[in-house]
């Protein structure tokens, strides 16, 4: 069996591409740049959580087993624990620190409100 490699979240950080994009989710570190196009929900998602502590962001969209299961398939190694930012806590948490996907029901919040009000207004001209 192979020694697990370790990676300081400083090395991580650098593979923010598209073309070279390493997340870590669960203390585990992934190489997601072969994923990118596969992604169902889409690649800018996965690349805005590119070289970040993305474990909040990938627990907060629910991710099905599967997904889960698909990870293994991208496993490069751990992060050093001792080189993740440290966090205050409050909202007001820096990317790094894996709040990039924290916007993402708000906007479903404002889609939804803007499909309902074209709606409203498309079906009141129809009267």
């Amino acid at each position: 069996m192979s020694e697990v490699k370790i990676f300081s979240f400083e090395e991580v950080a650098k593979h923010n591409t598209a073309d070279d994009l390493w997340m870590v989710i669960d203390g585990k570190v992934y190489d997601c740049t072969k994923f990118l196009p596969e992604h169902p929900g889409g690649e800018e998602v996965v690349i805005d959580c590119g070289g970040i502590d993305a474990s909040q962001p990938f627990d907060d969209i629910g991710h099905s087993e599967d997904a889960r299961d698909m990870l293994k398939d991208l496993y490069i190694g751990d992060i050093d624990p001792a080189s993740l930012p440290v966090t205050s806590g409050d909202s007001s948490s820096n990317k790094a620190a894996g709040s990039g996907g924290s916007s993402l029901p708000l906007i479903l919040t404002i889609l939804v409100a803007l499909i309902a009000a074209a709606y409203f207004v498309l079906n009141n001209q129809q009267q």
